[in-house]
């Protein structure tokens, strides 16, 4: 009976989906386990064999947390909304949800044939309305909050205009906006109703406010930091601006202190809690103000070292600053104007990451020191970044490097004094900028201290004078939550007078409405502009507009969408009860469920999506409806499986006319061919020059072709699809295909031995290199043909073969055929032509032995997350089997369970081969029994003067003499005496055995 994996996957997989075998329960009895995989945005390109990597992880997880007792979830789904469907629809008209729904469609029938066991009847999709309508719920729900300080959570709105009505905001310590007006019980409710409105949304959650943002002309829309590469847009690489516009803003800032206090509770790679303590940024100072004379402008910055403020020896702000424009003086607007037009073309992260560049412009305007009086200049620079702190410096040369670079590279212009030290320390070649070891000078009433008494007294100073006090900053900053984009969660909000207002969460969902374009109005509103139906139920909208049914005003809609983050920042809790349709996820569910156990996913959205589902989650608890504070206890960051690219060699004929002609050929030199022209430093092989002259007659000027110099060649990516193992190139295949192809149709390879190849008379061999697997390096391996090839049992293993999970390893193909052999071994401890061979016979201790090795290791690795060790020593454990021609029941019927985990499809079929009914993934996991791992006998090495000439293999319960006499006696030990008596025979029982003299 052979191994047929076609016949057997196909078995499996339609049993698992017709009898829901992994559909889990919300009130089993059983303890529970949740994992969770970071769900895929469904691209049109499909699964390549990086992406199951993690999945196949998180699987093998499942798989034993069930064999061990646990009532798992692990659901899937799709985070269906994104910008390449919306680019796809502005290029061809056709509807983002067709696209999305087909590649979905793709993405379903690929993940099947790997053989996942998801619970696929909680699937979720973030752009279905029965999804975003929860979305648009908590987005309501964030509106209708703020946030205490004092109690570090969020309540109700209603709460604070209580709190308003009856104290005013004197006394509240709450988070806000800067610059606040205080204001009284009385004067509150003198307030008009549009005015607290307007008071409100300076204090709510989620509001709209003027600010910075990445705008990108070409998409139309707003980009968030980690949707931009080097200055560009990641989809398309077009250019990104920074630009004011009114946007809604998520006050995520508000839980900037929960989010890092949080870390320390998570089991997270320390590299990830970094980067997310990174982020949020936090910074222990003071605020200090600078008055500008003879106006009303201050200059508000946040300093970590106020005790240096005597070395102020010049400002700098942000160039997109709001007191630029005013406080420039006519002499230097233009040359301001000009160098903010030219800051806005650079995105933050770039900014940020030039520490070389040194850029700026005099403003013309002076700041007054709060102690001395002394004029300070202004100045813009890029390095000053408006979210940042103030989007001030208060520039203290003498002891920050930055500034002292920029002092130095301006020095004698106007506006640039002299440095001031203010340390007992030499600054001729640097600035000083250690907290320890000097004393303060030149400084006042700081004189003679260091930098916590000098922090301290300067602080109490500047609350004296009412010019500053100590805080507490951090570098988070509220998240934009606008998008100028048509594919996305719609708003629940329409604007009476200017100020936005929730549509009744009754109506929700508000559903995204059809539109002709995708892309904005003539007159610059987003895509959603353009659409003339849009209506849900209870609700009658125009092109713009909404009339609730109890309410004959038309109002104007809000016509952005919600970003891409939206749907992710709670999709986890909707897995828990996937189809309510009262709320989000009953209380009985999240209590049962409780938080997500193991995570896994990519270590890019260490500070974009993990960073604001834990935000969402946290506000969740605050509301009530989450029951942790954390939504992911541990989280696992799988690495990347890197592609094996291949390149082949194009000539390019060198002529001496102008010393930089270049002529490209289609003829393409074999890599040996290649390496020894670049080794010898032949670059005028006169048989290849004639062969490229011939094939560049008609196309090139004769006299050209006749000034030739030499050749030289340009590397191309070829598809390794059509690279056989063996790095050849299969050449017929690629002239055949109807894309790919069509560059090489008429091309000339030159194989191995030199000679054009016609036929088989030669082959050409491509350079492989590992790199990103990628559809733009043509290095990408479809899991399709690996299942249809070897099987997906066989793809499973062999990924988890590669290496450790976390750690990133190149795919190669060659590999795979090693990993195949091995099931088609452990198949035959089974069977063998005739049919099934498996005895009930007692097995031996070695075989017991073989056996609970690998259930204590693979239980081991599978808890510690070592998937590789584990495959290594199923083949360990298959081999040691065989050589025994172990057959017997007891031994191979718990295996099958042991490696069910990793190869489920071969574990189901020799379960149900073996008599049982049902599915394997219902049986208990074995149990180690240590007695069968007691060592009873030892191989010791026999060494002669310290070298190991045999071993020999002697029961552990031997005693000294008895193993002395034993060896002596052994015709080995006769033959290397030669007659002669050891001088010394030195025994460690159990370790070696080591003759001397």
């Amino acid at each position: 009976m052979k191994y047929f994996h076609e016949k057997i996957e196909a078995k499996w997989q339609k049993y698992w989906a017709q009898n829901q075998t992994f559909a889990a329960t919300n009130n089993s009895e059983k303890p529970k386990y949740y994992v969770l995989d970071m769900f895929p945005y469904p691209s049109g390109a499909g699964l390549h064999v990086g992406h199951p990597l993690g999945y196949i992880a998180s699987d093998i997880v499942a798989r034993f947390k069930r064999h061990k007792g646990f009532n798992v979830l692990h659901p899937q789904g799709y985070d269906s909304f994104g910008l390449p469907a919306e680019q796809y629809a502005i290029q061809t008209g056709q509807h983002p949800e067709k696209t999305t729904r087909e590649n979905i469609a793709r993405y379903r029938e690929q993940l099947d044939k790997i053989g996942f066991s998801f619970d696929w009847s909680r699937e979720v999709r973030t752009s279905n309305a029965d999804y975003y309508k929860w979305t648009q719920w908590i987005f309501i729900q964030l509106y209708n909050s703020w946030y205490c300080k004092s109690a570090n959570r969020a309540f109700d709105i209603s709460e604070l205009v209580e709190i308003f009505r009856t104290e005013g905001n004197t006394n509240v310590d709450m988070v806000c906006d800067d610059g606040v007006e205080l204001f009284t019980a009385a004067e509150w409710n003198s307030f008009s109703e549009e005015q607290q409105q307007k008071i409100l949304l300076q204090y709510r959650l989620t509001y709209l406010a003027e600010t910075e943002v990445n705008w990108c002309p070409a998409l139309g829309t707003v980009l968030a930091n980690d949707e931009i590469v080097n200055g560009v847009s990641e989809r398309g690489g077009h250019p990104v601006i920074r630009k004011k516009m009114t946007q809604w803003s998520m006050r995520i800032s508000a839980y900037a202190e929960r989010l890092l206090q949080g870390l320390d509770t998570i089991d997270w790679s320390e590299s990830i809690k970094e980067s997310q303590r990174n982020w949020i940024g936090k910074s222990v100072g003071a605020s200090v103000d600078f008055v500008i004379p003879n106006s009303q402008f201050v200059i508000s910055v946040f300093t970590t070292r106020p005790d240096t403020i005597f070395g102020v020896t010049f400002m700098t702000l942000a160039p997109e600053h709001e007191l630029v424009p005013q406080i420039t003086t006519p002499e230097q607007k233009a040359a301001v104007e000009a160098y903010v037009e030219a800051t806005a073309k650079r995105s933050e992260r770039e900014r940020m990451a030039d520490v070389k560049t040194i850029s700026g412009v005099f403003t013309g305007a002076f700041a007054e020191h709060p102690f001395t009086k002394e004029p300070i200049p202004v100045w813009i620079g890029d390095y000053v970044l408006a979210g940042y702190g103030t989007g001030a410096v208060m520039a203290v040369p003498c002891g920050d490097e930055r500034d002292y670079a920029f002092a130095n590279f301006f020095k004698g212009q106007q506006g640039m004094p002299e440095i001031k030290n203010i340390f007992n320390q030499d600054i001729s070649e640097e600035a000083f900028g250690s907290k320890e070891g000097f004393e303060l000078v030149n400084s006042d009433f700081l004189n003679g201290l260091g930098y916590k008494n000098g922090t301290k007294k300067v602080i109490e100073e500047l609350e004296k004078i009412k010019q500053g006090k100590g805080k507490t900053n951090y570098r988070l900053r509220d998240a934009v939550f606008s998008r100028q984009r048509y594919w996305g969660e719609p708003f629940p909000v329409y604007y009476v007078n200017g100020l936005p207002q929730m549509i009744d969460a009754k109506y929700l969902p508000i559903v995204l409405p059809e539109v002709e374009k995708y892309l904005p109005t003539e007159d610059g509103q987003p895509p959603l502009g353009n659409a003339t139906d849009w209506a849900w139920d209870s609700v009658q909208c125009s092109v713009v507009s909404v009339q609730l049914i109890d309410n004959e005003t038309i109002f104007p809609l809000e016509l952005n969408t919600m970003p891409g983050w939206a749907g992710s920042s709670w999709y986890w809790m909707r897995y828990m009860d996937a189809h309510n349709d009262a709320e989000f996820a009953s209380a009985d569910a999240i209590k049962y469920w409780d938080s997500v156990d193991l995570y896994i996913g990519g270590s890019e959205h260490a500070t974009g999506h993990l960073l604001y589902s834990r935000f969402w989650n946290k506000f969740l608890k605050d509301k009530g409806y989450a029951p942790t504070e954390e939504p992911f206890k541990k989280l696992i960051n799988q690495g990347m499986i890197l592609g094996m690219s291949a390149f082949v060699y194009r000539v390019v004929l060198v002529s001496i006319k102008n010393n930089d002609f270049l002529k490209t050929t289609n003829i393409f030199v074999s890599k040996s061919i290649r390496d020894r022209m670049v080794h010898e430093q032949n670059w005028d092989n006169n048989s290849l020059i004639e062969l490229a002259k011939e094939e560049l007659k008609g196309k090139v000027d004769e006299d050209e072709l006749n000034k030739t110099a030499g050749i030289i060649f340009n590397e191309l990516h070829v598809k390794v699809d059509f690279v056989n193992l063996a790095d050849e190139l299969e050449i017929e295949k690629l002239k055949s295909d109807s894309e790919f192809g069509k560059e090489f149709t008429d091309a000339i390879f030159i194989g191995e031995k030199g000679e054009v190849i016609i036929g088989t008379n030669d082959v050409y061999k491509v350079r492989r290199e590992v790199e990103k697997m990628s559809k733009s390096k043509y290095n990408v391996v479809n899991p399709d043909d690996i299942c249809n090839d070897f099987g997906a049992d066989t793809l499973r293993l062999y990924e988890m073969f590669l290496g450790p999970l976390e750690q990133s390893k190149p795919w190669n193909t060659a590999g795979i055929t090693g990993v195949s052999g091995f099931l088609k071994k452990l198949w035959r401890l089974y069977f063998d032509d005739n049919g099934l061979i498996v005895t009930n016979e007692e097995p031996t201790a070695e075989m017991y032995k073989s056996l609970h090795k690998t259930i204590k290791k693979v239980t081991e690795d599978i808890e510690n997350f070592s998937f590789n060790t584990s495959v290594s020593q199923f083949m360990i454990c298959v081999n040691e089997l065989a050589q025994m021609k172990c057959n017997h029941r007891a031994i191979l019927e718990p295996l099958a369970v042991v490696i069910s985990p990793y190869a489920p499809h071969i574990a189901e079929e020799l379960w149900s081969q073996l008599g049982h009914e049902g599915s394997i993934s219902t049986a208990d996991f074995p149990l180690v029994n240590e007695k069968y791992l007691v060592e009873s006998e030892k191989e010791y090495p026999v060494s002669f003067n310290g070298k190991m000439r045999f071993t020999i293999k002697l029961p552990l319960d031997l005693t000294v003499p008895q193993i002395q006499e034993i060896v002596m006696a052994d015709e080995r030990t006769i033959k290397q005496l030669e007659g002669r008596t050891p001088n010394k025979v030195i025994i460690v029982p159990g370790k070696v055995i080591n003759l001397v003299g």
